[in-house]
């Protein structure tokens, strides 16, 4: 649903404009001066703060924290084993384990053996876990989608498709499969 292998892109971008050293205003704006369109980076970086926004407070209504909303995303698509979820986390498989653990006390997930592999579990979600994965995506695309409210139809669809075009032009050379 929403897990994604660009963070820490955004982090770096983020870092980079941080580090050019020039104080901004609430908007984001260089301070004094005069509003106007940002570059490429510092609008990613805008519009980065804003959707991790909207998630972190869709998921604190939920009673969820981010990561553990990512979690329910994550495994909506489908059970993963453990490797392949701290791969998608970024974190080594033994930080996983506390995340994971705090999902099976909740009722929202639960391990079960890999037949063939006794060293391997995969993780799957419960009903409750379910339902609630499917409620957050619900919520955060409504809000999502009244993010992007304010444009028109045309301009909704030409964004859609530079952010295909940038996702899998990332994904083909992301940093992570390098790993």
């Amino acid at each position: 649903m929403y897990c994604s292998d660009v963070d820490d892109s955004v982090q770096a971008t983020a870092a980079t404009v941080v580090a050019a050293g020039q104080e901004c205003d609430v908007d984001g704006q260089p301070a004094g001066v005069e509003h106007q369109h940002p570059d490429a980076a510092t609008g990613l970086v805008q519009l980065s703060s804003l959707v991790q926004g909207i998630y972190a407070r869709v998921s604190e209504r939920r009673g969820l924290t981010p990561v553990q909303a990512k979690l329910l995303c994550v495994l909506a698509e489908g059970p993963r084993g453990m490797a392949e979820l701290a791969d998608c986390f970024g974190v080594e498989k033994a930080a996983l384990t506390g995340l994971v653990d705090r999902a099976e006390r909740r009722g929202l997930a639960r391990r079960s053996p890999v037949p063939g592999d006794r060293r391997a579990v995969r993780v799957t979600l419960t009903d409750t876990g379910h339902g609630a994965a499917t409620a957050f995506h619900a919520e955060v695309t409504e809000e999502l989608n009244d993010l992007l409210a304010p444009l028109a139809a045309h301009d909704r669809e030409h964004l859609r498709g530079a952010m295909a075009e940038v996702i899998a032009a990332y994904g083909a050379r992301s940093p992570r499969a390098a790993r």
